[in-house]
């Protein structure tokens, strides 16, 4: 006969059960050894779990899977099976609001994916695209598992269909908080936001030691990958900061601007800033003659709530200003020329950096504000055989495409093509307004004249003259600040102090704008 066992023997048993539970999950909250850890610290480097705690609100965080364990076996992986594989994940809030989470504990197989640690961020990948709430990636790993082989591999392959589902739907954030090399350095390529820190993160497709193999350079890591290069070179980092601290404390103000998902608006605020302050400020901040330089940052500290702003890609193609910030506590994203940089152009790179802005405003239902003083495209050999036209195709397309409300202001100068660029009427902006400083042309009077009035300056007696004259002629003519408005291409000339209530007031009256574009399964935009 089966043993009956009283209510204390019962009881007992389940104590034992929960005590030793305690035990693994106390060596799971430990990790894998205080040696792991001082190597950790010794590098300037917090652990996984004191950033998924200054990531997140305090307390909030839940655990997924923490006592889950690979099952390879073969090169002494069977001797060495810690929980977690190496990998934490979960969800919590920051602000209230839920974040799901995953952080490579570089303690464990130094944060190397292997095919059960794939599963868990999986897992957690979808259940964010599910619940409908942004994702965190803490990313210090060693890249794929070389023990085992295709598994790992694979295990990529399912996070960047993933990112791809995801992109557009939920906000998608990568923390480079260690090293990132090969195939894993395309996962966060594929997100929406990107922060290093420096000294201590790195992304690249081959190591310095395969860079001096095959072609022969010598460099470091943070030469090839840190995240100064990528901040300010090759534009693959959107934010660099000095301490991880500082670092995941801005994805909190990021995630503050954010909505959960593209089915949400992004969260409002009360503003202590009134709607109808009056910016005399800008009166002197912005010089009427359009060859004198001025920092646009200025200008949009002087227009948004208390000048707060967060700028994306502060440091690449800083010709071009994108920001987020609040207009009456409503978040907008703000596109801006800058005129303290290359005197404003557009180029490759500025083209890019705004294209893709503009793309993530429209899929987060983030008001678009463009703020207009641009001379054109950057003329050259080097920009032409770069694909100048291509890549600034792809800023016309981002804004074609975008159904969010959208509102122009020219401050100075907008000329030629890049006029039309910048969300001019014609290509959709919903209210375009102008200073009265503003002029609008197919080019600078001095340009023009000597095309228009070519002969005319060549046969008179004094041609410096004659083209001083016709240049005069032609601004009078065709450039006065309101011969756009006469023609109805711009909706109205504004006093500069009124910039910040005419955008408020206007984007109030199109936050319930709707706009659908033609049915497809997708654009074709230009690559």
């Amino acid at each position: 006969m089966a043993e009956v066992l009283t209510t204390a023997d019962a009881s007992a048993g389940t104590r034992l059960r929960v005590t030793e539970l305690a035990a693994i999950r106390e060596e799971v909250r430990r990790g894998p050894s205080e040696k792991a850890t001082e190597a950790q610290r010794a590098k300037g480097k917090l652990t996984a779990r004191e950033r998924i705690g200054l990531l997140l609100d305090e307390g909030s965080f839940h655990e997924l899977e923490p006592l889950r364990r690979h099952r390879a076996t073969g090169f002494g992986l069977e001797a060495k099976r810690p929980y977690t594989d190496g990998v934490i994940t979960g969800w919590g809030t920051v602000h209230g609001r839920t974040v799901f989470v995953y952080a490579h504990d570089f303690r464990i197989f130094g944060g190397a994916l292997g095919e059960a640690h794939a599963t868990k961020i999986h897992k957690v990948m979808d259940m964010a695209l599910t619940a409908g709430a942004p994702l965190v990636s803490l990313n210090d790993g060693a890249g794929a598992r070389i023990q085992e082989g295709v598994s790992a591999l694979a295990g990529y392959g399912g996070i960047f269909r993933r990112n791809t589902r995801a992109s557009g739907v939920i906000p998608q954030i990568s923390v480079m908080l260690g090293p990132c090399a090969g195939g894993a350095a395309y996962a966060p390529a594929l997100t929406d936001f990107v922060f290093m820190v420096r000294e201590t993160s790195q992304m690249f497709i081959t190591g310095p030691d395969v860079v001096q193999a095959v072609t022969g350079e010598e460099i470091t890591q943070n030469g090839l990958g840190g995240a100064d290069v990528h901040a300010e070179v090759s534009g693959v980092a959107h934010f660099a900061y000095d301490d991880e601290w500082t670092c995941l404390q801005e994805v909190r103000y990021l995630l503050s601007l954010l909505p959960q998902n593209n089915r949400e608006n992004p969260p409002a605020e009360e503003s202590d800033d009134p709607a109808g302050r009056r910016g005399d400020t800008l009166l002197d901040l912005v010089p009427a003659e359009g060859n004198r330089s001025y920092d646009m940052r200025r200008v949009i500290e002087e227009i948004v709530d208390d000048g707060a702003h967060l700028e994306v890609h502060e440091q690449w193609a800083t010709n071009i200003v994108c920001a987020l910030a609040r207009l009456d506590g409503q978040v907008v994203g703000i596109v801006a020329n800058q005129p303290a940089s290359l005197a404003g152009v557009l180029d490759i790179s500025a083209s890019e950096k705004a294209a893709r802005f503009v793309q993530m405003c429209d899929a987060f239902s983030i008001p678009i504000v463009t703020l207009l003083d641009v001379p054109g495209f950057l003329p050259g050999v080097t920009q032409e055989h770069g694909g100048i036209i291509r890549h600034g195709a792809k800023l016309l397309y981002a804004y074609c495409n975008a159904t969010v409300p959208r509102v122009s202001v020219i401050l100075r100068k907008a000329y030629g093509g890049a006029y039309i660029v910048m969300d001019s009427q014609s290509i959709g902006a919903d209210l375009t307004f102008a200073w009265p400083t503003n002029e609008i042309a197919v080019m600078g009077a001095e340009g023009a004249a000597n095309v228009v009035f070519r002969r005319q300056i060549a046969e008179a007696d004094d041609p410096e003259a004659m083209r001083a004259r016709l240049v005069k002629e032609y601004k009078a003519e065709l450039m006065h600040p309101y011969y756009a408005a006469e023609r109805g291409l711009v909706d109205d000339v504004i006093d500069p102090a009124d910039t910040r209530a005419v955008l408020i007031d206007s984007l109030a009256m199109l936050r319930t704008k709707h706009a659908d574009l033609p049915v497809r399964k997708h654009g074709n935009p230009p690559q």
